[in-house]
């Protein structure tokens, strides 16, 4: 192995590190049942907010997520990966300590939601570009997912600590605690975070799959937001993301509440082997869709997971901590390769140039999944029979997610030919092209002939 794979390899293991700091997003369901269990006893210094009000720091927080991605990306492109990260340590850190010091709704909503938020968007938008600019088109797939898991993966477990922390030292304690420990981690890993020198090439593999040789055919394209703000591909990619992530969010939120239903105490374990399916998810799919493609494997988790809702509401009535603990593994898992084939298909289509800005842009999707499909269940949850609606309509809006993955046949990356009047003709031609592989009448072609 060269030495610099070597550099490429702890870039990846620094960026994976960070991540699971980071990841105590996912462990939001654990501080949510703490914090109704201690608006429901009352007395000196307990959480004086509205029932109906308690998830809302979690979904101010995947929106401010979000759009500081668009932010940190652009810092990430401009004053490189370490600095950014490190300024999301001390975010995340700044949030936590506000948590510590006071139970009022306004405190954990800017500390959580909004501070924890933003450093979530300034550490994530730094570990996953450098790792994947020091590897070859071939291993996009697996790098992106391997560095993506490490946020999956954190509830494992931030899930058991947080909960014996919640019962040992109270809330706020917690609160303090993990500030302290995930600052310490994400700051001091900041510094092992680095791009490749100028100039560099990645060595290619003997063997690079399907996808990196039609990736090897194209011209070298380095789109810039507003080039990619005019393509209709990136608005596919977004609903797409939009709908993946959204019903994956509902459920993650929540999944700690179900389970208690059935498992009491142990509520914990479910979010802790839920998080084993998102990080196995973002892998298997990074692999995947080296191998057989990018848009192949987004229809094939987004038709899985439309499934999968449709399959919830009768396990959920069931009350089989088994039956639910296994759909949660799987929910997870397919919510998971959203966040390895998004950033894939971004680098595919638009370069690593602008990669930071580009994918803060796309990433905003997430966010505004999490926040609006986080709200519609909470509305659909209030009336009766609300969590079965609840799960009907995310498996209605990912079998049309699926459905949209059809736009995407066509693998080449935007350029400025692609701003041009006959784009939407173009966009036409790429539907049809699409019906037609879809139906099996013709399979698709790895290089096109140039206009």
């Amino acid at each position: 192995m060269s030495h610099a794979e070597n550099k490429g390899w702890r870039v990846v293991a620094a960026g994976t590190t960070i991540n699971l700091a980071l990841g105590v997003l996912y462990a939001w369901s654990i501080f949510k049942g703490a914090i109704k269990a201690s608006i429901e006893q009352g007395g000196p210094g307990a959480f004086q907010w509205q029932l109906s009000s308690i998830n809302d720091p979690y979904a101010v927080c995947c929106l401010t997520f979000a759009f500081a991605m668009i932010v940190a990306g652009k810092c990430q492109d401009k004053i490189g990966p370490a600095r950014t990260a490190l300024i999301g340590g001390l975010l995340v850190g700044a949030g936590f300590i506000l948590m510590a010091l006071s139970p009022s709704y306004a405190a954990w909503v800017i500390g959580f939601g909004i501070l924890a938020g933003a450093g979530f968007g300034f550490g994530y938008s730094a570990a996953t570009p450098p790792a994947l600019k020091w590897f070859s088109p071939a291993k996009t797939g697996l790098i992106a997912g391997i560095v993506v898991a490490g946020f999956g993966l954190a509830p494992v477990y931030i899930a058991p600590l947080s909960s014996f922390l919640l019962g040992a030292v109270g809330i706020q304690k917690a609160m303090m605690f993990l500030g302290i420990g995930f600052t310490a981690a994400v700051c001091g890993l900041s510094f092992f975070l680095a791009n490749p020198p100028p100039g560099y090439v990645p060595a290619e593999p003997a063997d690079p799959g399907p996808v990196a040789k039609l990736n090897a055919a194209k011209p070298v394209v380095n789109a810039n937001v507003s080039e990619i703000l005019r393509n209709y591909k990136f608005y596919i990619l977004w609903a797409a993301f939009f709908i993946g992530s959204g019903a994956g969010l509902m459920v993650i939120g929540s999944v700690a509440g179900l389970a208690k239903k059935s498992m009491g105490p142990m509520a914990f374990v479910a979010v802790a082997i839920m998080a084993l399916g998102n990080a196995g998810g973002r892998v298997v799919a990074g692999v995947l869709s080296d191998k057989i493609g990018r848009r192949a494997t987004l229809f094939i988790m987004l038709a899985f997971q439309a499934t999968l809702m449709f399959a919830a509401i009768p396990v959920v009535g069931s009350g089989s901590a088994a039956l639910l603990v296994l759909l949660a593994t799987f929910i997870g898992f397919n919510y998971g390769s959203n966040l390895c084939l998004f950033p894939s298909f971004a680098k595919d289509y638009w370069g690593v140039k602008n990669y930071g800005l580009n994918y803060g842009a796309l990433f905003t999707a997430w966010g505004v999944g999490g926040f609006v499909m986080g709200k519609v269940s909470e509305m659909l949850n209030a009336q009766p029979g609300g969590l079965s609606k609840s799960f009907m309509l995310a498996g209605t809006l990912l079998a049309v997610g699926a459905a949209l993955t059809i736009f995407l046949a066509e693998l080449k990356p935007a350029t400025a030919e692609d701003r041009s009047p006959s784009q939407w003709k173009e966009f036409w031609a790429e539907f049809m092209l699409g019906a037609r592989v879809f139906a099996g009448f013709e399979e698709e072609t790895l290089v096109r002939v140039p206009r």
